[in-house]
């Protein structure tokens, strides 16, 4: 007796399809024909959730009618989101209670799942995510988690499924402990999550769907997705940028907000060689590079450092972090200028 049958596989598949576009809610709604469910705050997200899988789908089909579509952009990080689809949620659901549970007894005020304290948390929010981000980019470990995120070299939002299946617990331990110490109330931060989500895949949207990623006025207010570019690309100049998610205020406090620049194209990408049809070498190849340093490593000193200092770091000396690598490129491109200066008040003088 066969365990899976094919009506079986075949309902499977179909499960797995409506919960990857996010109709199942919207499905059951017709279903039932309870529409007045849609003026709830729930029925307003069951309704926003397939937004971001309908992007993707147009972006995919613009790609294709104008001949610029290639599996290669999408198939790694579909093949990881497949790879993420159970343990992942798991995992993330349950770090998320534990936080609630263990620190809302230790939280520093109370607020409420009301209009007027929206804007606080999701400052906190904002402030939460920027702290993970930032670590993530800085401690090599946490960075082997999320690495995998920047590893394709385009832009478009198959990328936003991209990711560590321990990333998420990581993330969400540190969002949600910040969150809860700091007074945010529970059913509110998961609305913050939800709109955050939205926005967090939307500005993944690539150059097929949307040229110029500015937004026009909203790119001196928010982060839009030409910040986000900027955050994925692997040039000199915008390494380790751009670390919020929607509110840019914590870029701005801490000095990381950078804009695209016209003469400086996006490549994306990390800086190290990778196999980009490899899902072994996107999703593990971090890991495997950083257990080489630390193996060959010497002294036990040296082996947590590779642990615990930013990628690129070296016991040698000859550190390539993407701070002393931004800071080699700024002070090279600060000489031509003002040596093109120089030759020009000269000509000028002459």
């Amino acid at each position: 007796m066969f365990l899976f049958t094919i009506p079986a596989i075949w309902n499977l598949l179909y499960q797995e399809i409506i919960g990857f576009l996010g109709i199942g809610p919207l499905l059951k709604i017709v279903h039932d024909g309870n529409y007045n469910s849609l003026e709830s705050l729930q029925g307003i997200e069951n309704l926003i959730a397939p937004l971001i899988p309908f992007l993707l789908i147009v972006e995919i089909i613009r790609a294709a009618l104008y001949r610029k579509w290639r599996i290669i952009d999408y198939k790694v990080q579909f093949l990881t989101y497949i790879f993420n689809r159970l343990a992942a949620q798991v995992i993330s659901i349950a770090v998320i209670a534990f936080c609630i549970g263990h620190f809302e007894k230790f939280r520093l005020l109370n607020s409420a799942f009301k209009w007027y304290w929206l804007l606080y948390s999701y400052i906190v929010w904002e402030f939460s995510h920027f702290i993970y981000h930032y670590l993530a980019h800085k401690i090599r470990l946490l960075w082997c988690l999320h690495s995998t995120h920047h590893v394709p070299e385009t832009m478009n939002l198959s990328v936003t499924y991209a990711h560590f299946i321990l990333e998420a617990p990581y993330a969400d331990f540190i969002r949600t402990s910040i969150c809860i110490l700091l007074g945010v109330n529970p059913p509110l931060l998961f609305f913050i999550m939800f709109i955050d989500g939205i926005w967090g895949a939307f500005i993944h949207t690539g150059e097929h769907l949307l040229k110029d990623g500015r937004l026009g006025f909203l790119n001196k207010i928010i982060l839009t997705p030409s910040h986000h570019r900027v955050h994925h690309a692997r040039n000199p100049a915008y390494m380790d940028t751009n670390f919020c998610n929607l509110l840019n205020i914590w870029d701005r406090v801490f000095g990381t907000l950078t804009e695209e620049r016209k003469d400086i194209p996006l490549e994306y990408g990390v800086t190290r060689k990778i196999n980009p049809n490899s899902f072994w070498d996107m999703y593990f190849g971090e890991i495997v590079f950083l257990a080489r340093d630390v193996w060959r490593a010497p002294g036990i000193r040296n082996k947590i450092f590779y642990i615990i200092m930013p990628p690129g770091w070296s016991h040698l000396g000859d550190h390539k972090t993407a701070r002393s690598i931004r800071r080699s490129f700024l002070e090279e491109k600060s000489k031509l200028y003002l040596s093109d200066k120089n030759q020009h008040s000269w000509n000028q003088g002459s």
